[in-house]
């Protein structure tokens, strides 16, 4: 008897040394399958983290969004309650983000997702043909524009560079008042005053339908505020410090994405009309597959299978 349980405990760590030398499946921890991503209540986010969240949920994973102001956003990293925020506009957010940064509380990532953006205050095309082109002009026409310039969400940072502008009387806007509300609800007011000629000053930027829905022209001179080239911007993705180490899968995504104001723009179109940002990012890959090729690329389900096959299969349901 003794001789046998040898054997068997013999086979027993034979087999248990064979198994350890069986490479396991790739795998991330439990931890990383909820991936929490902040919205800061403008389409173009609502776009892009869509793409990324139907690619995640074909993976395997549960994308959740949380609506929050820019500086929520930032403090949510921060506190590691949000893993990703898809929408940190260089330079205009970068006063907002760099005190977390230069602490080690947030990671930006070093290659953007989108370039090619801009981010200025901008005016229907009517007005502009009456004279209203430069930043320099807007209060030559105070009367006209009811001494308001339109801004969306409070807390927002081009909210904040116009209210700089009102407060230290750049561009002679003393007097002026900035009327805050939300993206739909500055673009309802564009749309209004477009039906009845009205004269309005807004904040613009691109990607975005508008810049397709309507005729607008963008104001020039505005550099030393909004930057360059009409506020052209290259936007990048934030996430906590310690995400790509402990969620390298999801990191290597997040990572591969890489967007055009045209991709943005189409996906847009969708939201604008009404569509949840998830469905309108899910028709846009079905017609688009090809982008999944880079985008997917190194990227594995959860459970640790090839990640392509199963985002193009989930597409197909």
């Amino acid at each position: 008897m003794p001789s046998n349980f040898a054997f068997l405990g013999f086979f027993g760590l034979t087999v248990s040394v064979a198994l350890l030398c069986v490479p396991l499946a790739y795998a991330e921890e439990a931890s990383c399958r909820t991936v929490r991503f902040a919205d800061v209540g403008w389409s173009d986010i609502a776009a892009t983290t869509g793409l990324a969240s139907v690619m995640l949920e074909g993976l395997g994973y549960k994308p959740t969004v949380t609506i929050a102001s820019i500086p929520i956003a930032f403090a949510g990293i921060k506190s590691k309650q949000i893993d990703a925020f898809l929408g940190y506009w260089n330079p205009s957010m970068t006063p907002i983000i760099e005190p977390f940064v230069k602490a080690g509380q947030i990671k930006v990532l070093e290659q953007p997702n989108l370039v090619g953006a801009k981010y200025t205050l901008a005016v229907p095309a009517y007005l502009y043909e009456k004279g209203l082109k430069t930043f320099t002009d807007i209060a030559r026409f105070q009367k006209e524009l009811d001494g308001k310039l339109y801004g969306i969400e409070p807390g927002n940072d081009g909210n904040a560079l116009m209210q700089s502008m009102i407060d230290k009387n750049e561009y002679g806007l003393k007097g002026f008042k900035l009327v805050e509300s939300s993206e739909a609800g500055m673009l309802a007011e564009v749309q209004r005053a477009a039906r009845s000629g009205k004269a309005i000053v807004f904040l613009g930027w691109e990607p975005h339908p508008m810049n397709v829905q309507m005729k607008m022209n963008y104001l020039e001179g505005g550099d030393a505020v909004f930057g360059p080239n009409l506020g052209e911007a290259k936007v990048f993705t934030a996430m906590p410090p310690n995400y790509e180490a402990r969620c390298p899968n999801v990191a290597t995504l997040l990572k591969n994405l890489q967007f055009t104001t045209e991709i943005e723009n189409s996906v847009m179109l969708g939201i604008l009309d009404k569509a949840k940002p998830t469905d309108a990012a899910r028709t846009y890959l079905k017609k688009n597959p090809s982008l999944l090729d880079r985008w997917l690329k190194g990227v594995k389900t959860f459970s640790g299978e090839e990640g392509l096959p199963a985002v193009a299969a989930a597409l197909k349901n």
